[in-house]
């Protein structure tokens, strides 16, 4: 999406050159929206999401509009009403599998879907907003993702090409905003919406207050004013949020299996560690951390220095994780947006990754986003956290339910990421690549040699160290 910034909404004042930003309503800035353009929606989870916003626009007959957002939203919220009343034509981002509406429209072929990793979708919106045509990254290289991009070897690494993103009309959420525009985001809110305010033609920033000009001052300013064409003053409740919001996190299933597998990660962080946990049996790894372990806890969606879950109180009192739920901040933390944070995971900032996987090969593939009779509607951020952090570790059972291995000679499932397995620990069995070949190094409490070998289908040498 190309284009200048018609339309822009400022009062530029003689003395001084403040610029006072128009303060419309929800139904006001809907209209704005045009059948046929490209709307940039801010979010992850239940934080910074302009809801107010894209529920007005649900209210009005606009229609075939692409839709960039992370996600098209958990059902009954923001972009699913639109989803409902199939206002959208196209949507463009990482994660859709959690809308069952989404997946159902693509289904029946009406939707069209663009699927990016969720560091790559913040790197083509921050892209599209500093004037950029595109970029090379190493995410998804070899995968059916990167399937008909151009790909070059850079620096001895094999690259993807992506285009810059761009939208008509971008729909963020902040908590503060001046009269002359500048932002602040509280907590996780930053996300997409840093980005997303600087790469639309027009840009509606939703806030919870708005305060005279000066009361923000300048270092305080996340967002500056320059960007910003209307305000709409919204105040955020659970009810616009819906029930999970207040909901302490997920449920998690716990078996002494899974604990063990847990435990096994937890004695590969050393004291200053930068570490990102992947949803599932890593999860579990957070539960054991204490501050004795001295490990920084990293979120993809835009927090350093994540602490336990809350006693009490939800989305609207604490940051939330990549899995959206509520965390506590430790002494030292600090937010920042979608598109910083994935910079950290492919700039090689992040120590160790810890993930879930769906296979794992004797060449270190992994595969890990695309689940056997599911469509292809959801990548999330674990293609660059699989190419991108330093270590990488999977954490997974040792079979399928029906006994079928998940360390095989080749992945047949889509891969995540080639060649980039530091660590294997299954409920049975610790497999390290060492001189680049798969070594079974441990077995797990209760488990024996031979069971190793009968369920293993990949080819391994052994190198046997006691496992606790």
């Amino acid at each position: 999406m190309r284009g200048g910034r018609a339309g822009r909404g400022r009062d530029h004042r003689a003395g001084g050159g403040v610029k006072t930003v128009p303060v419309i309503t929800a139904p006001q800035a809907a209209a704005l929206v045009k059948s046929g353009q490209t709307l940039l929606v801010g979010g992850f989870g239940m934080t910074g999401n302009p809801v107010h916003l894209v529920h007005a626009l649900a209210e009005l007959p606009t229609n075939a509009l692409t839709y960039v957002a992370n996600n098209v939203s958990e059902p009954g919220l923001s972009g699913g009403r639109m989803l409902r009343n199939r206002q959208l034509s196209k949507a463009v981002g990482s994660y859709f599998t959690s809308n069952p509406e989404a997946v159902r429209a693509h289904q029946e072929g009406w939707l069209e879907v663009e699927l990016l990793p969720q560091g790559t979708l913040a790197e083509a919106i921050r892209a599209g907003g500093a004037g950029l045509g595109g970029f090379y990254t190493p995410t998804a290289a070899g995968t059916l993702i990167a399937a008909g991009a151009e790909v070059r070897t850079l620096g001895g690494q094999e690259m993807v090409f992506v285009p810059a993103l761009r939208g008509d009309v971008a729909f963020i959420r902040a908590w503060r905003a001046d009269t002359a525009g500048n932002l602040q985001y509280r907590l996780t809110e930053q996300n997409f919406n840093r980005a997303m305010a600087t790469a639309a033609d027009l840009v509606v920033a939703e806030v919870e207050e708005i305060v005279p000009v000066g009361s923000i001052a300048p270092e305080q300013v996340h967002t500056p004013g320059l960007y910003v064409d209307y305000l709409v003053q919204a105040t955020l409740t659970l009810d616009d949020l819906g029930t999970s919001a207040s909901v302490r996190g997920g449920s998690k299933r716990v078996d002494e299996g899974r604990l063990n597998m847990a435990r096994r990660a937890l004695q590969e962080l050393r004291p200053g560690d930068v570490v990102n946990l992947g949803i599932g049996i890593p999860t579990l790894v957070a539960d054991l951390i204490t501050p004795e372990h001295g490990v920084t806890l990293h979120t993809e969606n835009g927090m350093l220095g994540v602490g336990p879950a809350p006693e009490d109180g939800g989305a609207l009192d604490y940051p939330v994780n990549a899995g959206k739920i509520p965390v506590t901040a430790l002494p030292g933390a600090s937010y920042f947006d979608s598109a910083d944070s994935f910079a950290m995971i492919r700039g090689r900032h992040v120590d160790v990754a810890v993930m879930g996987g769906l296979q794992v090969d004797e060449h270190g593939n992994l595969a890990n986003w695309a689940v056997p009779g599911k469509p292809l509607l959801g990548v999330g951020g674990a293609m660059d956290l699989a190419s991108g952090a330093r270590r990488l570790i999977i954490t997974m059972s040792h079979t399928d339910p029906d006994g079928t291995p998940k360390v095989v000679p080749e992945c047949t499932l889509p891969l995540t990421t080639r060649g980039a397995v530091d660590m294997i620990i299954t409920d049975r069995a610790v497999f390290e690549f060492l001189g680049g070949q798969l070594t079974l190094t441990g077995l797990m409490p209760g488990t024996t040699l031979e069971e190793v070998r009968v369920t293993t289908g990949a080819r391994f040498v052994e190198r046997l160290q006691a496992e606790g």
